[in-house]
């Protein structure tokens, strides 16, 4: 922070000069990285009457600007809330003013902010108005902005309200009307619209080059500005659609235009894995960025994407996976990029993969630039960087350092961590503190099925991850009054249930699912699942995993077995699994849509099918704990206390961190004869197709909670791996990204 032995630096010059004696203390001295550096050069309050604070925003702001210029790798921190502390009481105004200050900040260079990010609104929603008349306080436009803003703070609303859509826009030139609807997403009129501006053009392919990709540009730029949510995106990408289709007859001879294009990027879903609404998210993005996008779906080999790249002289190539083993994939896809003599850039994403993975473990298998992309607003942004000869080499240096740092932090983390042995963690397992305990009996016990309808597991959808699919973040319901996202956030709600409804009317989509209660001991670290109530023969043994970082609390070592009896106890107890899907007719539907250009109501309806997905198995867990287990018959919770699981038991899903093998799925299905009952299927990576499913197993016991297996030694693995009856370095395959060496 710039604060010296004369104070806190106030000025533009001092913040200069701070900032740079600092930076250079830090880099020669002590011998920190430059990247390592973040330097806060103070934000004060403006709009207090005095004289001399009237330059603090812009002070900050050319002192980011000057940082970015002089201090090489340096980062740019400051405390938000401070630039508007003068108007405390109007937190619509202050809110307007934090949008107007980050705006410039983040152009002139400013890389972190503390603030509320649920009092944040987009700089466009601010009214036309108010908004010069904040820009000219924190730009420090004119001495009377103060009084000016003061003037019209008492009816400064700030909220956001959606504004009716205003119908003078239909009285623009045509071509401008034509890039309104698309930045606007409005589809009523794009079909005549487009057909009338066809007529002036020499050619159709005119008018894709022309008012579209320029309403396109357009897109891509606000997006990529954060003035503009996914789910707008998509649906100026839906009015795109609508509009070639228009043209398309006319351009079929007329295939020159792709050399307008920026580049070209083939992605997919790699071998092994379904999931695809984040890569189709991704795809659209670039689209809208006037990117050339070659989709190749999902469970696409390594082979077809290499091969598709050559054949299509791709810019970059992207890969997208949902579970662990599609990591492995992955750098398989690496390794065989740098056999091939590849430089293509390579960026990977997906809900399992991360920076420290993507620095491990594909990074140093490929010479050439290799990006993890977090979420689809960063990808336009990697891909200009990575395309642009002038900014490439740079870009590159910057990459290969980020993955440095992250096998450094990786290397620290691991040498600050203790961890106990596996004999110890067994010496310290969970054991009951419910005095007389006894194991609920089943009410009925062995394999059933479920016949639910969407209305029926409607009402259990957790609406809090929709808005996350949508990369909207917050929870339910208080997004819906989110200043910054509560706008889109209820169109994209209504938007849903419009579209549940027609699921149901219509019957999209179908929900299957099995179920089962099996009686079950535990032995050491591993569950007997018994063929019979005799208990005389196993049918399964699921090899669980056991905590293993240092707990200086007392605290247990938590494994999953130890949720059961003991075999020796003779005391009876049970397990119970479960898989559902709401993923059957989802792929055909969608794909419909998307033929018709609909790409938005095809992504909505694939997050609503993974919601329901969700929702069917929280209600089935529900039926269990009541009826079909009966441990809870007196149960009464409503929908957001079961979202907040303060019921009695867990259903952990194999995959995720409390079971973190993929391969119990497997014993599971086998268990329920789940693919002839419910006609699910797994890969050959223990993917569930359909992609919107969910299994897992049901623990009764009062004491149950989740937690996280956490990183592992190697004296698990290889125990775990002699308890399975394979190799260790087959269990290491399996559980990579668990392995704390």
């Amino acid at each position: 922070m710039a604060f010296d032995e004369k104070g806190q630096a106030d000025g533009l010059e001092r913040k200069k000069a701070f900032c740079a004696r600092a930076y250079g203390l830090l880099t020669g001295e002590a011998g920190f990285a430059p990247e390592d550096v973040i330097l806060d050069p103070n934000i004060f309050a403006i709009g207090t009457g005095i004289e001399e604070h009237r330059a603090y925003a812009l002070d900050y702001i050319e002192a980011a600007s000057y940082i970015k210029q002089n201090l090489p790798g340096a980062l740019v921190s400051g405390g938000v809330s401070n630039v508007s502390f003068s108007f405390r009481g109007n937190d619509p105004l202050r809110t307007a003013i934090h949008a107007v200050f980050l705006y410039h900040a983040k152009k002139a260079g400013m890389d972190l902010g503390i603030v509320n990010p649920a009092q944040l609104t987009s700089y466009e929603d601010i009214p036309p108005e108010a908004r010069e008349r904040i820009e000219d306080l924190v730009l420090n436009r004119r001495p009377d902005a103060t009084e000016r803003l003061l003037d019209i703070a008492g009816s400064f609303s700030g909220k956001g309200e959606a504004e009716a859509e205003d119908p003078a826009w239909r009285k623009l030139p045509l071509a401008e009307r034509v890039g309104h609807a698309l930045v606007k997403g409005l589809n009523a009129h794009i079909a005549a619209d487009v057909e009338e501006l066809r007529r002036e053009y020499p050619k159709a392919l005119d008018v894709i080059e022309g008012p579209l990709m320029d309403g396109l540009n357009i897109v891509g730029r606000l997006f990529g500005e954060g003035k503009m949510f996914l789910p707008q995106v998509v649906k100026s990408a839906r009015v795109m659609k609508e509009a070639v289709a228009v043209l398309q007859p006319y351009i079929e001879a007329e295939k020159s235009g792709s050399g307008t294009k920026r580049g070209t990027m083939v992605i997919a879903t790699v071998k092994g894995d379904v999931h695809d609404i984040g890569k189709n998210i991704v795809a659209i993005v670039l689209n809208c960025n006037n990117y050339r996008v070659i989709d190749l779906g999902v469970m696409v080999s390594a082979e077809l994407i290499l091969d598709t790249a050559a054949k299509e002289h791709a810019d970059v190539v992207g890969l997208s996976g949902l579970i662990t083993p599609s990591l492995e994939e992955m750098s398989h896809i690496a390794t065989l990029m740098e056999e091939r003599g590849l430089k293509l850039p390579l960026l990977v994403g997906g809900a399992t993969t991360n920076p420290m993975h993507t620095a491990l473990r594909i990074a140093p298998a490929y010479s050439g630039p290799v990006a993890h992309v977090a979420d689809a607003s960063l990808a336009p942004g990697y891909l200009e960087k990575l395309l642009n000869p002038a900014l490439r080499e740079s870009f590159t240096k910057e990459l290969v350092l980020l993955h440095e740092k992250s096998r450094g932090l990786l290397k620290a983390r691991r040498e600050s961590l203790a961890y106990v042995s596996l004999a110890e963690a067994r010496a310290q397992p969970f054991r009951t503190g419910t005095p007389g305990y006894v194991p609920a009996v089943p009410a009925e016990p062995g394999v059933g099925d479920i016949d639910y309808i969407v209305a029926d597991v409607a009402p259990y959808i957790d609406w809090t991850y929709f808005f996350h699919a949508w990369e909207l973040k917050g929870r339910y319901p208080e997004i819906l009054d989110d200043s910054a996202v509560g706008v889109e956030a209820r169109k994209l709600l209504e938007d849903a249930r419009a579209l549940l409804r027609k699921v149901h009317k219509e019957g999209l989509l179908e929900i299957r699912g099995a179920y089962g209660i099996f009686p079950a001991a535990s032995d050491g670290d591993d569950i007997l699942v018994y063929s019979g109530e005799d208990r005389s023969a196993v049918r399964e043994k699921v090899v669980c995993l056991r905590q293993q970082l240092k707990k200086s609390d007392g605290s247990p070592y938590l494994c999953h077995a130890d949720y059961l009896a003991a075999a020796r106890s003779g005391v009876r107890d049970w397990i119970g699994a479960f898989a559902v899907s709401a993923g059957f007719g989802v792929e055909e539907n969608a794909a419909a849509l998307m033929a018709k250009g609909d790409e938005y109501s095809a992504i909505m309806l694939k997050i609503l099918a993974d919601r329901l997905a969700e929702a069917a198995a929280e209600k089935l867990h529900e039926d269990i704990r009541k009826t079909i287990w009966g441990y809870s018959p007196d149960e009464a919770f409503d929908v957001s206390s079961l979202l907040r699981t303060a019921y009695r038991g867990i259903r952990p899903a194999p995959g995720y961190p409390p079971c973190p093998d993929h391969r119990e799925k497997g014993q599971i299905f086998d268990l329920l004869d789940a693919r002839k009952r419910t006609g699910m299927s797994l890969t050959d990576t223990f993917m569930m197709v359909p992609a919107a499913s969910v299994s897992g197993w049901y623990f009764s016991h009062p004491e149950s909670r989740y937690f996280s297996v956490g990183k592992l030694l190697q004296d698990q693995t290889t125990d775990f791996a002699a308890r399975r009856g394979e190799s260790l370095s087959e269990t290491e395959r399996w559980l990579r990204t668990e392995l704390n060496y």
